[in-house]
């Protein structure tokens, strides 16, 4: 076993976030084993990442103590293949150093590693009905959630947990989007096969300085390099770059960025009384298509999948297309009131007692559960008497 200890300090993390620990892997190695060990309860937050002289093997961030890589295997945030022999790197992503500094060691181990099996992937729920909502001939609406994590980052259901969680809930898609890493994606055929769910590959590029999903393709993004680089990128993989809850606190956007991604996520399950701010936000910044995700981990601290419930009209189960082409609203809930464009009209469905706010303000209160009203550009919100949004067409 290989120990190198260290201390990092305020002053190192304001010269330079992201600092590499280098050692050797020979030829031949058949596991490798590391383990980062420091004191937390100050605040301190070391995330964690590992390259191997070709580039990127997976980042957990603070989430796992330690994991191992083999040739078969890996622990989820990391990515399974060759020991390619020669110089590898760990990262420690300086997110948090108290003002005293803080002292850390690392164990890395070289040699046969075991990784633990997941849990068989639960029964495969019902689906609650579908709901009629009115298509263009050739197209139907999905509901899905384009934002949600899984033990591959810092979750706590597996990919076929979360997967059949969403079915249960009534969703047709997720956009799997696990912090700074793609390991996950190796079990989406599987879980979407299992659950009958259809799953975006995705991952959320994690920084000091805001997030942004990557949603579709099947490469990486490097989270260290700038968000125009961010975006560049995912348009030469054919994903579309999503900014990520732009007004959560420490959590928002901060990033310099000349362009402006294609999607944005103006409705996070953390927004409650602060979506009318973000829709203010996304129409001054000129961000794209606006979409919404529950930013899903665990139980109990995050929105449940489909909270918010991003729809989509889509062809041939397209869902990245019909995003792409803007076919999107968005609505609290799966089985809650919702407002779709649909030819000239706005359909506002189970929003009867409601009142609908359209771009020049002008209340119009619902009556029905089914009603169609001419419609020109958005925004257009439904609003609960309590000031709650309802739903939400551009």
């Amino acid at each position: 076993m290989t120990v190198v200890r260290g201390h990092w300090t305020p002053a190192d993390r304001a010269e330079e976030l992201n600092r590499y620990v280098p050692f050797e892997v020979p030829p031949g190695a058949e596991g490798i084993s590391v383990r980062l060990l420091y004191d937390r309860s100050d605040g301190a937050v070391i995330d964690v990442g590992l390259f191997d002289p070709d580039g990127f093997r997976g980042w957990s961030g603070s989430d796992k103590e330690g994991f191992v890589v083999t040739p078969r295997a890996a622990t989820p945030s990391y990515l399974p293949g060759p020991l390619v022999p020669g110089e590898w790197r760990i990262l420690h992503g300086l997110h948090r150093v108290p003002p005293a500094g803080i002292d850390w060691t690392l164990e890395i181990e070289l040699g046969p590693a075991g990784v633990a099996p997941q849990p068989a992937p639960p029964p495969r729920p019902e689906r609650p009905p579908r709901r009629d909502l009115p298509a263009t001939d050739g197209r139907r609406w999905l509901a899905g959630d384009l934002h949600t994590h899984t033990i591959h980052s810092d979750g706590i259901l597996t990919v076929a947990g979360l997967a059949c969680l969403a079915r249960e809930r009534g969703l047709d898609f997720l956009a799997v989007t696990d912090h700074n890493t793609t390991s996950h994606h190796a079990d989406l055929p599987a879980a979407a096969a299992h659950a009958g769910t259809i799953l975006l590959p995705g991952f959320e590029l994690t920084t000091d300085l805001g997030h942004a999903n990557c949603i579709g393709g099947a490469g990486w993004v490097d989270f260290r390099l700038s968000a125009d680089d961010w975006l560049r990128d995912a348009d030469a993989l054919g994903a579309l770059l999503s900014v990520n809850h732009p007004l959560l606190g420490d959590m928002g956007w901060r990033q310099p960025m000349t362009g402006r991604p294609p999607l944005a996520e103006v409705w996070h399950s953390s927004c409650g009384g602060r979506l009318r701010e973000q829709l203010a936000w996304w129409q001054e910044w000129g961000a794209g298509i606006p979409i919404g995700g529950s930013d899903f981990h665990r139980y109990g601290r995050d929105g449940l999948p489909g909270q918010p419930t991003t729809w989509v009209e889509v062809e041939d189960e397209d869902v990245l297309g019909g995003v792409r082409a803007g076919r999107v609203a968005i609505s609290a809930d799966p089985c809650g009131p919702v407002a779709i464009r649909h030819e000239d009209e706005l359909v506002v469905l189970d929003g009867g007692g409601a009142t609908l706010v359209g771009p020049d303000g002008e209340p119009r209160r619902i009556a029905g559960d089914r009603e169609r009203l001419a419609a020109g550009p958005g925004p257009w919100r439904l609003v609960a008497d309590d000031g709650s949004t309802l739903a939400f067409s551009p």
